[in-house]
């Protein structure tokens, strides 16, 4: 018997780690578990905003083959859940279809491209994307001194928004003094009226002051309307002089969610039940930002890590239960925090839906890096 796990991202992951142990646990050795992912390592994403993207990796062998999962390099562009298979494409190898057991689709989210015909405009979605950022904005620095070099432009004042513009204030500071440029201007642009909007009002005022300490330009209700690789047209009108455009705008689950006959949310997350099971659609479970849960409070759960590895425990678990005849567990996904970077003013965290705000400054920083830096990372890795 086979179950096959699609992404290698936090869903995936967790998924593999604990079908793994409910393989041993149950002492069966005709069951394998092949996880399918294009890369050969694991992309720490939450990470990707911070300085030297290109390092937040894992390798996935490091992960994998200490608990005896398979690991195939290729791409899955294909799922007939009807016949139970799944097609995968790797480089120099023929199309092939691998037959499933059980299924987990795990293939996380991708940001929403702006509807603007600029291929200059960077993001920070995908390590290849945020390396680009991180080598285009080190090669400001041996640029022709113009008053506009250190101009930045982030679009979208949601939680990735925030983590980028305020982290990006000391390195655009830094650049500014080795290429004695004028003082850095970051513009955070947001198309609500308000910052965070999907944060709540809790933490916001923490945010805004956050925001107005680290000087950085807020302009709400608006959005970008175009952008030449020198000029950024705002909605409002206004024309911002610019080399860097950052757009951090909206989340969407993978396309391959499209091709399970069943239910999607707005986001094209999976209807799942409390097993993580795909409803409607037999042998096939989802987790991570493809799935759309409800958490122990009753809350749809929000697409991030926090929740990706709670749901890939559940889905890895319970795709092996199916299949031994154990009985499944629900997912369990403990009690909702965030907490949210904001460079060199520090950080803030907050428990509940409701936000509450717990910690700010330092102590809620220390708290943040110690998550990117230790709590996030698989129990294998290197």
């Amino acid at each position: 018997m086979r179950l096959i796990i699609i992404g290698g991202g936090f869903a995936g992951v967790w998924s593999a780690t604990a079908a793994s142990t409910a393989v041993a646990k149950a002492g069966r050795d005709d069951i394998t578990i092949t996880l399918v992912n294009p890369r050969h390592d694991m992309v720490i994403r939450p990470r990707l905003y911070e300085a030297d993207p290109s390092n937040m990796t894992v390798p996935l062998t490091s992960i994998l083959d200490p608990i005896g999962v398979q690991h195939r390099l290729a791409a899955v562009d294909s799922i007939d859940t009807e016949h139970r298979r799944v097609r995968v494409v790797a480089p120099h190898d023929p199309e092939q279809w691998i037959d499933y057991d059980r299924l987990i689709l795990a293939t996380g989210s991708a940001m929403t491209p702006p509807a603007i015909p600029s291929n200059q405009i960077h993001n920070v979605d995908t390590i290849e994307a945020a390396t680009r950022l991180d080598e285009h904005l080190a090669s400001l620095a041996s640029q022709p001194v113009e008053p506009d070099l250190m101009t930045i432009v982030v679009v979208g004042a949601g939680f990735t928004g925030i983590e980028t513009a305020t982290e990006l204030v000391d390195r655009v500071q830094n650049l500014a003094k080795q290429a004695a440029s004028a003082e850095p201007h970051i513009v955070l642009v947001e198309r609500a009226n308000t910052i965070g909007p999907e944060l709540g009002p809790g933490p916001r005022p923490v945010i805004e002051a956050a925001l107005s300490d680290l000087g950085i330009d807020v302009r709400l209700e608006t959005t970008l309307d175009a952008f030449d690789g020198r000029v950024a047209t705002l909605s409002d009108g206004s024309r911002l002089r610019t080399r860097t455009v950052v757009w951090t705008a909206g989340m969407r689950a993978n396309n391959l969610t499209e091709l399970i006959p069943a239910e999607r949310d707005h986001l094209g997350r999976l209807d799942v039940d409390q097993y993580q099971r795909v409803k409607g659609i037999q042998a096939v479970y989802a987790a991570g930002d493809t799935a759309a849960p409800f958490d122990d409070a009753g809350h749809i759960v929000t697409q991030s890590c926090q929740h990706a590895m709670p749901q890939g425990t559940c889905a890895g678990r319970n795709a092996i239960a199916d299949l031994t005849g154990d009985s499944p567990r629900p997912l369990e996904t403990g009690d909702y925090q965030t907490c949210l970077d904001l460079g060199p003013a520090g950080a803030v965290y907050t428990q509940g839906w409701d936000r509450v705000v717990k910690m700010t400054g330092s102590d809620a920083k220390q708290l943040k890096q110690q998550i990117n830096t230790q709590w996030i990372y698989p129990a294998h890795a290197e």
